[in-house]
Formats: structure tokens, sequence, C-alpha cells
């Protein structure tokens, strides 16, 4: 029964990974004409996200069904507000589509190389999301869309987690908090056993289901932190902070 059960997930995973592509090449195809209808500006935008949303929402619950993994969620009632940065770990290639899927509206701090990738690009543009180009002008621009009060999710270690399972964090995320957010909102997510990883073959599963474990932390005002600190102190300080909590909360 184990061996057919892992034989029916290595299907499921071979769908998905061939669905994963499909998703993308609609988004090229289709995308582009579903929202010329939609208005120009951020109402155009949050329209354009909640459908990418829906469709990766419907991607996920089909590798759910398909028994790739199972999750629970703590806390993502408080996911969504107006101004909140939400910093996430990032262990998987799926955590993304989780954050997105919870937060449809949201703004998201992508790679600027997805802008390269003809299936992905239609949809980044349209939604609005931000290329980390590393600059300091994408501090500028996360910060306005904090202050104008959209929810950005970002990862900040800026690639996914290592097995080791060290936590590196970059210190410009916590910059772009401390200059426009509301609040920051750390989302640690566990993932058990560990994988999909950077450069991981697709056969390579578990013998069981992934697990992830998706809790929504304590919020931070960044005001504590600059009433402590002038900003590249401050930061540095909360930088070292979330490190330890992530660390903390994923080992």
């Amino acid at each position: 029964m184990s061996m057919l059960s892992r034989t029916l997930r290595l299907i499921s995973t071979l769908i998905a990974y061939l669905a994963f592509g499909l998703v993308g090449a609609s988004f090229a195809l289709i995308l582009p004409f579903a929202l010329r209808r939609l208005p120009e500006g951020l109402a155009g935008q949050r329209r354009a996200r909640r459908i990418v949303a829906r469709i990766w929402t419907g991607y996920l619950t089909a590798m759910r069904w398909g028994g790739i993994y199972r999750v629970t969620w703590h806390g993502r009632e408080r996911l969504g507000r107006p101004g909140q940065l939400i910093l996430v770990n990032h262990p998987s290639l799926m955590d993304v589509l989780f954050m997105i899927s919870a937060v449809p509206e949201g703004n998201c701090v992508v790679k600027a190389s997805l802008l390269t990738n003809p299936s992905m690009r239609p949809a980044i543009r349209a939604c609005g999301y931000i290329p980390n180009d590393a600059s300091l002008e994408l501090i500028e621009k996360t910060a306005a869309v904090l202050a104008e009060g959209q929810t950005l999710i970002l990862f900040p270690e800026g690639t996914r987690t290592g097995y080791d399972g060290i936590i590196r964090l970059n210190r410009g995320a916590v910059s772009i908090g401390l200059r426009g957010a509301h609040v920051i909102t750390p989302v640690v997510i566990r993932m058990t056993p560990p994988g999909l990883k950077r450069g991981d073959p697709w056969y390579k599963i578990p013998p069981r289901p992934y697990r992830y474990d998706i809790r929504v932390g304590d919020d931070i005002d960044p005001e504590d932190y600059l009433r402590r600190k002038p900003l590249p102190l401050a930061a540095r300080l909360l930088n070292d902070d979330l490190t330890h909590y992530f660390q903390k909360e994923t080992t």
C-alpha cells in the first residue's frame, strides 16, 4: 500500500510540474485578453491579482487532492491589512503560491529574472508586482506601495532556504518595512520533510506527503525600532531579531 501511495504521488507530482508550465503558458496566452477590460492603475492591478490568485488557488487544491502536500494555517485572517509588510521565510517552491492565494489583493516582490520569462511576464506586469533588482529604487518603490495602503509580501531570504536550514535575511527587506510599513508581520512556514529546493529533480519525493505548518506571527510596530535607533542601526537590530525569530521557529 505504501509503494502504491508513493507511485500515485509520483504521478501526481509529474502532472503538477507539467500543469505549472501550462498555467504559465495560459497567463501568456489568455491573461492579456482577460485584462483588457480592467481599469487602469491600482484598481486594475488588484483585480488582476485576484484573477491570478484564484488560478493558483485552484492549482494548489489540485495538488492537495493529488496527495502531494497537506497544509495547516494559523492566523491567516490577520493577513492583507493596509500598509502591512508580510515577511515570509522560503523553505520550498510552493511558498509564493501559498502567500498569493492567502492575500489575493496583495502586492509582491518577485525575482527580476522572471520578467525574462514569457510565461510569467504578462501576469507580473498586469498585477503590478515589483521586480527585485537589488537597487535603491526598489526600496523607494516598495516603501511607496506600503505608504499608499497596499499589502506587500516579501521573502527576505531572496532565495529558498538550503537543506542546512540556516536562515539568512537580506537587510534591505527590513529597511523597506521601517521606511514605509504601518505594520510588519512575520510568517513562518515549516515544512516536513524538507524538499522542493532549488535544483531538486521533480521525481525526488519523500515517503509521505509534504506537511506545511504556516503560522502568522505577532505584529511588529516599526516605530518601536525607530524610536530606539536611527534608521540604519534600527534596520540592523530588526534584521538580527527577525533572523533569530525565524531560525528559532523553523528548527
